[in-house]
């Protein structure tokens, strides 16, 4: 619905009966067609914005028309008021210029800002259309610009992201890990629990945020209770006092105690979190997630660990623990810009919306009791991560 500052159309039943009649008609002008589309649609309580978005027009072509129509009548402004003359027309030349122009980069322009906005880019089109020949474009406008960029399906007032591939072994890479997860599968089928498999990765820079002030608990006013029965009487102040009734409240300000350093890996066959938490995230660090896992297996067994490229992985320190290992622990590293292949990525998205998202700490200590204490709590009843995706390329 539009606001209620905008002014109405009234229109008599005559005057909606021939709007309709035009609107659907395939004999009239296409302007006057659309005119009539949108003066019923405004007349029948639309929005100037939800009808520009209903017919993929800029706001500034319907405002015109409405207000025409509020002030000469509906049916006068379904056509154009004498004297303006014929609009020059915007040549193929010019269009493709403009184009040109839209789609280059602003800093090749020497310009300072970042991308075009529909104002600046039709400044520029009006600063030198002159010196390239295309006069036609000496008055354009906002509107002019936004018309010209839909038809053509292009936005450089918008940046959308990509990554571009740069690991030549990706796809052996990627069927390295999924050949992992098959071999997971067929485990769980048959029933051999002796495969240790383990997805790892870490999850640095974890904040230790403490309250200068306590939280405030939502609180239920005048509440009595009578055989047993909870009565509340709040009506008035929740109309009030909504937010501090219902939601906890939390002082703005913060005390920062450091960072930690989360380093887990999920057994893909029992589901259990393996987990450490330190100050740092090193080749230290790392080795002695090794040896936790280490001391967690038996000892016959060898160790796959799922990983990625991060240099403590393979820096001098790993490799000499492995060495002085020979044979327990095998590395499978996921491609890079991969990260999305190793599955401990689901477990890390969970613990932070389910417990780092607005945890408050009074230190790192309490941090990291309370991560490890979240981990005991998921192992008792351990979830089984599953993996499906590309499996049925794999073969063993």
């Amino acid at each position: 619905m539009r606001r209620k500052t905008t002014p109405n159309l009234i229109l008599t039943d005559e005057e909606r009966k021939l709007l309709k009649t035009i609107s659907t008609s395939r004999k009239e002008k296409h302007s006057k067609v659309e005119r009539a589309k949108y003066i019923l649609d405004y007349s029948n309580g639309e929005s100037v914005y939800s009808i520009a978005k209903k017919y993929g027009e800029n706001h500034q072509k319907i405002e015109k028309v409405i207000k025409k129509a509020i002030q000469y009548g509906a049916i006068t402004s379904l056509s154009d008021l004498p004297g303006k003359g014929k609009r020059k027309t915007i040549t193929e030349d010019a269009r493709l210029w403009f184009l040109n122009i839209a789609c280059t980069s602003t800093k090749e322009l020497s310009l300072p800002f970042e991308t075009w906005s529909m104002s600046s880019l039709a400044k520029y089109v009006r600063e030198h259309c002159e010196e390239e020949g295309f006069s036609v474009l000496s008055n354009i406008q906002k509107g002019t610009v936004y018309k010209l960029l839909s038809k053509s399906n292009i936005k450089p007032h918008k940046v959308k992201y990509y990554l571009k591939k740069t690991d030549l072994e990706f796809k052996e890479k990627m069927y390295n890990v999924l050949h992992i997860y098959k071999e997971i599968e067929l485990a769980k089928e048959n029933g051999n629990n002796n495969i240790i498999v383990i997805s790892y990765d870490e999850k640095p820079g974890v904040q230790a945020i403490g309250n200068v002030h306590p939280d405030l608990q939502p609180k239920i006013d005048n509440v009595k209770i009578s055989n047993n029965i909870i009565i509340t009487n709040n009506t008035n102040s929740n109309k009030n006092n909504k937010t501090k009734e219902s939601t906890i409240l939390r002082d703005s300000h913060y005390k920062r105690y450091g960072t930690v350093s989360v380093l887990s890996g999920i057994d893909l066959l029992t589901g259990e979190i393996r987990t450490i938490v330190r100050d740092t995230h090193s080749s230290s660090d790392f080795i002695e997630f090794l040896k936790y896992l280490n001391d967690t297996y038996p000892k016959d067994s060898v160790i796959k660990v799922i990983l990625d490229n991060h240099s403590v992985h393979t820096s001098k320190e790993t490799k000499k623990y492995l060495e002085e290992n020979t044979g327990r622990f095998e590395f499978i590293f996921t491609p890079k810009h991969g990260s999305w292949l190793n599955i401990i990525e689901v477990f890390f998205s969970k613990l932070q919306r389910c417990l780092l998202k607005n945890i408050r700490v009074s230190s790192k200590e309490e941090l990291k009791e309370r991560i490890l204490s979240y981990i005991d709590m998921l192992n008792k009843e351990p979830v089984i991560f599953r993996w499906s995706w590309g499996l049925n390329e794999v073969s063993i």
